[in-house]
């Protein structure tokens, strides 16, 4: 493409977990050289892509709400002499339903799967060419990260880093085996030299998404990846996220107590308290073998905090064991935490299960549930004040002369500060504390150089 040539305008909307944010970034990243950036709005775009989530109903009947304000768009557009506007559904919901998609919605021209994206300036092609090849829904992980090349645009100073994709567990609420296939992990060196390439364009803090991230099976699991990552240059920062009980191994355990750069904070679903539930759910741990597990990860490392998932209303689910879900919850003491309805999904076995529960008691549930984990969550944050953390300054606030950053545990937190401290880790005095973020000063004026 010529200096001169006008670029085209790509808006991607993201539904849903981390990875799917990853995968967007790397979406924009392929079609750039096409002559694509990013806008804000769909309005005036010459391509959307929806990339999509299948987890929960709801996410579903979005994404296909939001295809009839597209085709709404695209007539409104073209009646106005506009760009026409492509329409690409992507990411999950693309993998389990492109047949039904290109049945409900005749105006989207492709459908990708999440592990076909890397394809995306070829297939986009052949839609213009032929609008009979639409569907492009294969498992191929290892072609799609060979495909993708290092020289990412990031963003910010912190971003996504996809190490281990699909998953082999079969929980039976859970339709991402079917949708992203089963466990796959990229080679350490190919994830080391991403990691690398990002840090030498600034990024401070790295998060390794996976959908069993401690699965990884990389030479030496996550615990070795960690310990490579944790010696690149700048790259001060290591998260990981999402995790399975049954992969926390003492390895990992150990690398909490001793890598400096792995953050404090543990995002390790349960999902439920009663055994009889988790049995049914097929997650193969136990809600005492969940609580010991927390026992010697807090004895490796004490001050880490503890964020979980929560699915309420599971078939078959008693008052009982909701009640043993309330007091797991309680026992654990959470930072933070993702709690819902559970949601039938077609093809998975606990939609074809007996004992429904009554939509009318899933939300009594959820509600008492999430009642104990924000209280949770806020004196978490109220416990803050008056500490001294390390916030890493990631933007602008809101209000003149504010920055927002992040502490260890994943809060948000403003302080007026110089915006030359971007990039930098600083040490804040913790003022307050609120349910979603705290707020502090720089602790001296001598915090005005990287902690």
């Amino acid at each position: 493409m010529s200096e001169t040539a006008p670029r085209k305008r790509l808006y991607i909307k993201t539904y849903g977990c981390q990875m799917n944010v990853y995968d967007s970034e790397r979406m924009a990243d392929v079609l750039s050289p096409l002559g694509y950036g990013m806008t804000d709005s769909p309005e005036g775009a010459d391509l959307v892509v929806l990339n999509t989530c299948h987890i929960r109903e709801k996410a579903t009947e979005k994404v296909y709400s939001e295809l009839g304000k597209l085709k709404e768009l695209r007539q409104a557009q073209a009646e106005a002499g506009g760009p026409r506007l492509g329409i690409v559904v992507a990411g999950c919901v693309a993998q389990a339903e492109g047949e039904e998609i290109m049945r409900r919605q005749p105006a989207v021209d492709l459908v990708v799967g999440p592990q076909a994206y890397h394809q995306l300036p070829e297939l986009i092609a052949r839609a213009h060419r032929a609008r009979g090849e639409r569907l492009a829904a294969d498992f191929a992980p290892e072609e799609k990260f060979d495909a993708l090349s290092t020289a990412r645009r990031p963003t910010g100073v912190t971003a996504f880093l996809t190490v281990q994709e699909g998953c082999d567990k079969f929980c039976t609420f859970c339709v991402v085996p079917y949708t992203r296939g089963g466990e796959w992990s990229r080679p350490a060196e190919a994830v080391e030299a991403e990691a690398r390439a990002l840090a030498e364009k600034g990024v401070r803090e790295v998060t390794l998404l996976g959908q069993n991230v401690n699965a990884y099976a990389g030479e030496g699991g996550l615990a070795g990846l960690v310990r490579q990552l944790a010696k690149i240059p700048g790259l001060d920062r290591i998260r990981y996220t999402t995790s399975h009980p049954r992969h926390m191994d003492d390895a990992l355990i150990a690398a909490h107590g001793e890598v400096e750069e792995l953050m404090p904070y543990l995002h390790l679903p349960v999902q439920s308290g009663s055994d009889r539930i988790l049995r049914a759910m097929n997650r193969a741990h136990t809600a005492e073998s969940y609580l010991r597990l927390i026992e010697k990860i807090r004895a490796a490392r004490p001050d880490i905090a503890i964020s979980g998932d929560f699915i309420v209303g599971f078939p078959g689910e008693r008052d009982a064991d909701f009640e043993a879900t309330l007091q797991l919850v309680r026992e654990v003491g959470h930072a933070g935490a993702f709690s819902f309805k559970y949601s039938r999904r077609p093809g998975t076995p606990a939609a074809a299960m007996p004992g429904q529960v009554a939509e009318a008691v899933k939300d009594e549930r959820l509600a008492r549930l999430n009642a104990v984990l924000e209280e949770q969550q806020m004196a978490f944050n109220a416990a803050q004040a008056g500490k001294a953390l390390p916030v890493l300054f990631e933007k602008r606030g809101r209000h003149p002369g504010q920055l927002i950053g992040r502490s260890p545990y994943l809060q948000s937190v403003h302080v007026q500060a110089p915006d030359r401290l971007i990039g930098q880790i600083v040490t804040v005095k913790i003022e307050e504390a609120a349910r979603n973020s705290l707020a502090g000063v720089l602790a001296s004026t001598g915090e005005l150089e990287p902690a």
